[in-house]
C-alpha cells in the first residue's frame, strides 16, 4: 500500500503548531479611528480579534512583543479551538511566558518552550516541569476565583461545563507522571503513523523526506531547514534537540488527543497522537527573523539553520512579551510606576477569551459578538467554517486573513493553487472582498469586509500569485461540497458525557485487533469525558479526486490485502 501523493494524510486531524510564520496582528487589522469613541473619550481603544485555529499562540505572542512600536490598545483575544486539548497547551505556553524571572530564567524559559510545543520527546527535568504545571492548572480550572486572581489573562466564562470537566482532564492527564511512559508510547505511535502514511515507500523514508524538504519546503521559502533536523523529527518527532540526544526519551503528554474510532460496531475512545508527520514545527519562528543576518547565506547555504533561528526569534519575543507583567508591577505598587513610556504601556491590558467548541455558527445569535471583531483569523484546517454567520461577527470595515497551504508538503501544485480560489470564494460567499492594495503573498490572503468597500477598492483576485478561476477548471461540484461533507456532526465527536463512561473491556480491545483497526493506537482508558474533534483538512474544502477520498480517516491502518 502506498499513500497517494497529494492525500492531506501527513497533515493529520489535529494541529499542534501553526504551518505559517508569527503574524502581528495589528498589523493585519484596520487602523484605529480617529474620530472615534475612545479616541473622543481620550481613552485605550480596543481590538476585538477572532481566532479560529490558531493552536499554539505564536500570533498571540508575537502581537504583545510588537505592541510597543503601536500607539496603545487593549487587547481581547476570542480563540476557537477544535479541541480541548490545544486549549489546554495556550494555556501552558502562557503560563510559561509570563513565569516570573525569579523562577525561571530567559534561556530556560524559551528551550523549555521549544520542547514542549515541537518535540514528541522530554527530557526529565522538562517533563518535570510540564507535570507541576498541569497539576497547578488542574486545581485552578474549578475554581473561577483563583484562576482569576492567578490568571488575570484567562477567562474560561464561554466554556461550558462538560468542556472544562474535560479540560481539567486533559492537565490531570499531563500530570499522571506516576504510570510511565505506557501510558502514552508515542514513539510507538508516532511510527505507526509514518508506516501508514508512507506506505510502501517506508523503507525508503530518509530519501523521501529529503525529496520533501529539498523540493517542496526549500522551493516554499523553508532553506533555511537542514536536511539533518528535519530527518531527525521525521523519524523521531524530535525537532530541537538543545541537548544530548540520549536525554531526550520521556514522551511529551501535551500531544496527546481522544478520539472517537469505530471498532466491531462500536464506538471506542482512543488516545494517540493524530497531528502533523510531514512539514514539523519549523516554519512558525524558523524561516524568518527580524535580524536578516540570521538570513544570510554562505556558498549558496544558509548559515544559520531553522532550530538556531527559532531559537533566537523565541528568546526574543519571551523578552519582549515580559514587559506585560508591568502592569501587575504598577498594580501593586502604583508610586513606582514609571513615567512616560512604561507608565504608558502598564495602562494597557489584553485579555484570552476560549470559546466553547462547536460555536462557529452560533456567535452571531449572541449580541456580544455580532458585529464586535476588527479581525477574524482562520487557520487553513478550519476554513470549512467560513460562512456568512461568521462573516456577521465582523465589525464593518474589518479585515479577515486567512493561512493558505502553502507549507503543506503533502499537496500538489495544483491543490494549492484551487485551495486559494476555494478561499476567496468563501470569503466572498461570507461577505468579504480582497483586500486591495494588501502586499502579495502564498502564505496568506487577505480580505475586508465587502460592504464598506467601495466597488473601485475591491480586487477580486485572492492575490498576485493566485490564478484566476478560470484556470483551475475543477468541477463545480467538487469545488463545492455540501457543508454537512466538509465537517463531521457535532453528535458524531461530542456525544454526551454518559455516552463515554464505557466500560474498560469495551474500550480496550485485545492489542492485536486494535491494531489492526485503529492503527496500533493506545487505549483510551481514563481519560477525557468529552474526546477531542477533528480539527479539519484542507481537502475538505477542496474536495479531491475520489481516490484521494476513498482514503481512510487520518490515523486508521486499512485491512491489507493478502
Amino acid at each position: 500500500m502506498t499513500t497517494p501523493a497529494g492525500s492531506g494524510t501527513g497533515f493529520g486531524s489535529v494541529s499542534w503548531w501553526g504551518l505559517s510564520p508569527a503574524l502581528d496582528l495589528q498589523a493585519e487589522s484596520p487602523p484605529v479611528d480617529p474620530d472615534s469613541q475612545a479616541e473622543t473619550e481620550r481613552r485605550i481603544p480596543d481590538l476585538d480579534v477572532l481566532l479560529l485555529g490558531s493552536v499554539d499562540g505564536r500570533h498571540l505572542l508575537r502581537t504583545l512583543a510588537r505592541a510597543s512600536r503601536w500607539p496603545p490598545r487593549n487587547f481581547n483575544f476570542y480563540v476557537l479551538e477544535s479541541n480541548l486539548e490545544a486549549v489546554a497547551r495556550h494555556m501552558l505556553v502562557f503560563s510559561l511566558a509570563f513565569e516570573e524571572p525569579e523562577k525561571m530564567g530567559l534561556q530556560e524559559r524559551s528551550e523549555i518552550f521549544l520542547e514542549v510545543w515541537g518535540n514528541a520527546l522530554l527530557r526529565p527535568p522538562v517533563a518535570a516541569f510540564v507535570r507541576s504545571q498541569a497539576e497547578r492548572l488542574a486545581h485552578l480550572v474549578p475554581e473561577p476565583d483563583r484562576l482569576a486572581e492567578q490568571l488575570p489573562w484567562l477567562s474560561l466564562g464561554a466554556l461550558k461545563f462538560r468542556e472544562r470537566d474535560a479540560l481539567e482532564a486533559v492537565f490531570r492527564f499531563w500530570a499522571g507522571g506516576d504510570k510511565g511512559p505506557e501510558a502514552f508510547p508515542i514513539s510507538r505511535l508516532w511510527d505507526l503513523r509514518v508506516r501508514h502514511y508512507l506506505g510502501s515507500r517506508y523503507d525508503a523514508r530518509r530519501g523521501v523526506s529529503d525529496w520533501d524538504l529539498h523540493m517542496k519546503l526549500h522551493d516554499r521559502g523553508g532553506q533555511v531547514i537542514h536536511t539533518r533536523e528535519f530527518r531527525r523529527w521525521r523519524d523521531t518527532g524530535v525537532a530541537f534537540e538543545l541537548r544530548d540526544s540520549s536525554s531526550y526519551h520521556l514522551p511529551n503528554r501535551t500531544l496527546a488527543s481522544g478520539r472517537l474510532l469505530s471498532h466491531r460496531g462500536e464506538r471506542v475512545a482512543a488516545r494517540g497522537y493524530w497531528g502533523d508527520i510531514a512539514t514539523g514545527p519549523f516554519v512558525a519562528f524558523g524561516i524568518e527573523a527580524d535580524d536578516q543576518s540570521l538570513l544570510r547565506t554562505s556558498n549558496g547555504r544558509p548559515v544559520k539553520s531553522a532550530g538556531e533561528i527559532t531559537q533566537h526569534n523565541v528568546t526574543e519575543l519571551f523578552q519582549e512579551v515580559a514587559a506585560w507583567r508591568r502592569p501587575r508591577d504598577a498594580q501593586r505598587d502604583p508610586e513606582q510606576a514609571q513615567q512616560g513610556e512604561d507608565a504608558a504601556f502598564a495602562q494597557r491590558s489584553f485579555t484570552v477569551h476560549f470559546l466553547s467548541l462547536n460555536s462557529a455558527q452560533t456567535l452571531q445569535h449572541k449580541s456580544c459578538y455580532k458585529g464586535r471583531f476588527q479581525l477574524l483569523y482562520v487557520a487553513c484546517g478550519m476554513v470549512h467554517l467560513l460562512s456568512p454567520e461568521l462573516g456577521a461577527c465582523v465589525a464593518p470595515g474589518g479585515r479577515l486573513t486567512v493561512e493558505l497551504a502553502r507549507y503543506l508538503v503533502d499537496l500538489r501544485q495544483e491543490q494549492l493553487q484551487a485551495f486559494s480560489v476555494r478561499v476567496g470564494e468563501l470569503a466572498q460567499e461570507a461577505g468579504f472582498a480582497a483586500l486591495s492594495g494588501a502586499r502579495s503573498s502564498e502564505t496568506f490572503a487577505r480580505f475586508c469586509k465587502s460592504g464598506d468597500s467601495s466597488p473601485g477598492n475591491i480586487d477580486r483576485a485572492v492575490g498576485s500569485q493566485t490564478p484566476s478561476t478560470g484556470v483551475l477548471v475543477w468541477p463545480s461540484e467538487v469545488l463545492s461540497p455540501p457543508l454537512e461533507s466538509m465537517a463531521p456532526p457535532p453528535e458524531t465527536m461530542t456525544p454526551p458525557p454518559e455516552a463515554m463512561v464505557t466500560p474498560p473491556e469495551a474500550m480496550v480491545p485485545p492489542p492485536e485487533d486494535l491494531t489492526q483497526h485503529i492503527g496500533g493506537l493506545a487505549p483510551h482508558s481514563e481519560y477525557l469525558k468529552q474526546p477531542s474533534e477533528s480539527q479539519g483538512s484542507p481537502l475538505e474544502v477542496l474536495a479531491p479526486p475520489q481516490e484521494a477520498l476513498a482514503m481512510p480517516p487520518v490515523g486508521q491502518t486499512p485491512k491489507q490485502k493478502s
